[in-house]
């Protein structure tokens, strides 16, 4: 089983590695179109004598650099652990995707300042050919762009390149807004410009509060979505001598570094050699099967007799929890007939007016079901599906 834990963490550093490899090549690429674009720009707005062309350039330059950060956040985000970084740094990805999230608000920002200014004081637009061919070119590096690399981004759940890929695709909306206004105004005469941008300001500065909200949810810790812990518990549960998972605690250590916590339900008679030899299989089956590292597997001891008393408790737990829409689920119940004790744990929902409350109405609704016994149930929150 050592030998196939080794080959496993091998394989997930390989992977590691060749995403870190793709992400980066992929942040090159955008660094060398949006230079390649500057540097077009700027020959042809010195050419011209157009300091609107040249500017426009140096927005280039600033979008190169928003891959740079992305390069650099995620060389940082693969630095192997460290005394005082005993996870990794893979949550770097996380503050790169926020660096490049206010860059993002700071273009619609500005862009929506610049917008308003031009309503307030228009100016009769001069719409050279030469413009026109740049802004055309402009719509069609950028569009190509962020299509590439937030499809890259999503492919290889880098939050960075999304953000990048976001940010190519809101410039090539304000180009392609401009060429639709300037093709209008030659058209019909009636200047739209001012207020196309102002409208894409808007949608520049929703996509970065969007792309600033989800980076710092990850950061503040997100509740694992419903399919993977269903796969992570699903895998625990095809281990031989296991009645169920419960109690799943994920945290998120930067994309595809997940590490956490499950408890098990076992017969009250296992072993500790077989309670060993179960945790060992259930660590490995879910790191080979969702690639999720569970550092510790919890044991909940169950009675192996249900025609006692722990099985008509058992039932009526159950018929407590189905009767009230703020119980979600009680398991770990174990029942002692010597000591007259029996322990559970109850999963309240967030809902519930009051949590404590409904724990404490459960364990009264036993108590009255088995007077003599010490009931006592421990409050479990629904932190995974």
């Amino acid at each position: 089983m050592a030998q196939e834990e080794n080959a496993r963490a091998v394989d997930l550093k390989k992977a590691e590695n060749n995403r870190e490899a793709a992400i980066v090549r992929t942040g090159i690429i955008g660094i060398v179109a949006n230079i390649a674009l500057a540097a077009f720009k700027a020959f042809v707005g010195l050419a011209s004598h157009s300091i609107a062309i040249v500017l426009d350039a140096v927005n280039n330059l600033s979008d190169a650099a928003s891959s740079v950060i992305t390069i650099v956040g995620t060389r940082l985000a693969n630095k192997q652990p460290d005394h005082n970084h005993p996870y990794g740094h893979g949550r770097a990805e996380y503050l790169t995707t926020i660096v490049v999230a206010v860059v993002v608000l700071w273009a619609g920002l500005s862009s929506a300042i610049e917008s308003v200014k031009s309503i307030l004081n228009p100016a009769t637009p001069d719409y050279k050919p030469i413009t026109l061919i740049i802004v055309a070119v402009a719509v069609a590096v950028k569009l190509v762009l962020g299509i590439y690399v937030k499809g890259q981004g999503e492919r290889l759940d880098a939050s960075s390149l999304v953000a990048s890929g976001e940010d190519a695709l809101t410039d090539a909306l304000i180009s392609a807004s401009t060429l639709i206004a300037a093709f209008v105004y030659l058209a019909l005469g009636v200047q739209l410009e001012a207020w196309l941008a102002l409208i894409i300001s808007f949608v520049i500065i929703k996509s970065g509060y969007e792309i600033m909200r989800d980076a710092l949810s990850k950061v503040l810790g997100e509740r694992v979505s419903a399919e993977l812990a269903q796969s992570v518990k699903g895998a625990v549960c095809e281990v031989e001598g296991v009645h169920g998972a419960y109690d799943l605690v994920l945290t998120d250590y930067g994309p595809q570094r997940l590490q956490g916590s499950v408890h098990v339900e076992v017969d009250e008679d296992v072993t500790a050699r077989e309670i060993d030899q179960i945790t060992r299989h259930i660590q490995l089956s879910v790191l080979r099967e969702t690639g999720v590292i569970l550092h510790t597997v919890g044991v909940y001891s169950v009675n192996t007799s249900l025609d006692s008393v722990a099985g008509a408790m058992r039932e009526a737990l159950i018929q407590i929890v189905e009767e009230n829409e703020y119980l979600l689920q009680a398991h770990g119940l174990y029942v002692d007939e010597q000591a007259k004790a029996a322990t559970f744990d109850l999963v309240v929902s967030f809902s519930a007016p009051d949590r404590h409350v409904e724990l404490e109405d459960a364990v009264a609704k036993m108590r009255a079901l088995f007077p003599g016994y010490d009931i006592i149930a421990a409050l479990d929150a629904d932190i995974s599906d």
